[in-house]
């Protein structure tokens, strides 16, 4: 028998049996079928409904503050004698989890993220005069979905991301290149990931449920700043801001998604047979592994490297210049670094 636990426990919700019927067609469809919460943590709680339920395994789905949860519920147990074996499954649309090559849902949010891209091109060129498109998309700490989807369209002028700082005007400021490219090609495309910009509009001191900090809202500014710079020059600009933020997280999984997620319950479930627990699977170099909770979430959540060659493919298609702090560190070969070495950022 498998169970459902929605772990925020300040909702009252009955647990669901996880028949093979129940579940044999959610791979279709959009969304989560076991739902999610931020916040609500409650290990008493937690701790009663596992051995109320007789629960053996305990699968945990979510980031790395879901994954340092699970490995208090993992602590907690070992020490009140309770034999459950306890794995978690990285989930993270930011893509944010380190160590392990991509989360489940990645790809399918890149791809849902090209529509809003053709349409913000479509929009650009057909609105005159000086047509521009911004598209906001998700990306709190990092701008893996931004970058990628930057490089799968290849119809983007400028890409902003939070590990790169962004700088208005000037010989490297991003409001003179979409400038130019306008003036060249009479339109623009800009992609902006929910995190940059706090250089500009300074961290908020408000925080959600899980004590996630609030974002400044960077796509509204840069449609202002645009605006502003263009009439400076003595023209108007036609600005489209499309926000599809949460459309692209909430398609359904496409094949590699769904074969990636086969691979990870299947090896999740072998980990935890064996007898492990406090472990999470994922992907490393193209292999499944099983990590320790702790090694995962140590460095996590991750940020994209601004030296690395996914951003200098940013740079070579998109022709913005490059606003990236340079020091004497070297990452030149690792496409990401983690938040807390900032240095490399």
């Amino acid at each position: 028998r498998v169970d459902e636990i929605l772990t925020n426990c300040s909702i009252q919700t009955p647990p669901v049996d996880l028949t093979p019927e129940n579940v044999e067609d959610v791979h279709h469809v959009g969304g989560t079928f076991l739902g999610s919460s931020r916040g609500g943590f409650d290990m008493d709680k937690i701790l009663h409904f596992i051995k109320s339920k007789n629960i053996k395994h305990l699968y945990v789905i979510g980031g790395d503050g879901t994954h340092r949860g699970a490995f208090k519920i993992h602590e907690t147990c070992m020490e009140k004698g309770v034999h459950i074996a306890v794995a978690g499954i990285p989930k993270t649309i930011d893509n944010d989890v380190d160590h392990i090559d991509r989360s489940f849902g990645f790809i399918s949010a890149v791809e849902a993220a090209q529509a809003a891209i053709r349409a913000a091109k479509v929009e650009a060129s057909c609105n005159l005069p000086n047509g521009i498109g911004i598209v906001k998309l998700m990306g709190r700490s990092s701008g893996f979905i931004a970058a990628h989807a930057t490089l799968g369209s290849g119809d983007v002028d400028l890409c902003l991301v939070p590990e790169v700082p962004i700088i208005l005007d000037g010989p490297t400021g991003c409001l003179p290149h979409l400038w130019r490219r306008v003036k060249k090609n009479g339109y623009a495309v800009v992609v902006v990931a929910e995190g940059a910009g706090e250089e500009l509009l300074g961290e908020s001191t408000e925080t959600d449920a899980s004590g996630n900090k609030k974002l400044p809202q960077i796509g509204e500014y840069m449609k202002k700043v645009i605006n502003e710079y263009f009439k400076k020059q003595g023209e108007q600009a036609t600005v489209k801001y499309i926000d599809p933020s949460y459309m692209i997280r909430s398609v359904p999984a496409n094949a590699t998604d769904a074969l990636y997620c086969m691979q990870l319950a299947q090896n999740a479930v072998h980990g935890t047979m064996a007898g492990y627990t406090g472990f999470s699977v994922g992907l490393c170099n193209n292999k499944m592994c099983l990590i320790p909770i702790p090694e995962l979430v140590a460095t996590s959540p991750r940020q994209m490297n601004p030296k690395g060659r996914t951003w200098e493919r940013i740079l070579a298609v998109t022709r913005q210049p490059n606003t990236g702090k340079f020091d004497n560190k070297s990452f030149r070969d690792a496409e990401s670094v983690p938040v807390n070495q900032k240095t490399a950022a």
